[in-house]
């Protein structure tokens, strides 16, 4: 058997066959570190277009169509902010998350404005074409007041583009102890 790595994926050349099978390439924490960094960018986007009165509800309607795996099946959606529908199961739940919709608690995340999202991973686990990332994420809002500090634990599958796709997203506060 021999693996040739094109576009995300390996080819394997089955023994005495002359057939090619294709087989998803493994995911890298280098590739899971760049998808955080595109969603990180994408909230930033959003933000500015809102702030400027350009289109932001295409953005955010882009972002989490090209950054979620909903059109490759289950996604796993808890954001920060959400307490009457707690999971976006759906795309469009979770565009109305960021940009406001479809759900009457969303008024937009990604609209703050945010300058900066910032990721520190606590560790990622590696396990094939998936993977998944805890820790934390820093918010920067466009006030110039302290980056908000919100604990995720994020879920990435290879896209049959080869890309990576995010189908788990938690987002939560971090825990405040009262005395």
């Amino acid at each position: 058997m021999r693996t040739h790595g094109i576009l995300g994926f390996t080819l394997i050349a089955l023994a005495g066959t002359g057939a090619l099978a294709a087989q998803p390439a493994p995911l890298t924490a280098a590739e899971v570190e760049a998808t955080q960094a595109r969603w990180g960018g994408a909230l930033v986007e959003i933000g500015a277009l809102y702030a400027s009165g350009g289109d932001y509800k295409a953005a955010g309607a882009r972002a989490v169509d090209t950054l979620y795996g909903y059109d490759e099946g289950t996604v796993l959606f808890k954001p920060t902010r959400a307490e009457v529908v707690e999971f976006r199961l759906t795309e469009p739940e979770a565009v109305s998350y960021f940009v406001t919709g479809v759900d009457a608690e969303d008024h937009g995340f990604a609209l703050a404005p945010w300058t900066a999202v910032r990721f520190e991973n606590a560790g990622i686990i590696l396990h094939g074409d998936e993977a998944i990332a805890m820790g934390n994420y820093y918010f920067t809002p466009a006030d110039g007041s302290a980056p908000v500090k919100v604990d995720f634990t994020m879920g990435f599958i290879r896209a049959p583009d080869g890309g990576v796709l995010i189908n788990l997203h938690h987002s939560s506060l971090p825990y405040t102890a009262t005395h």
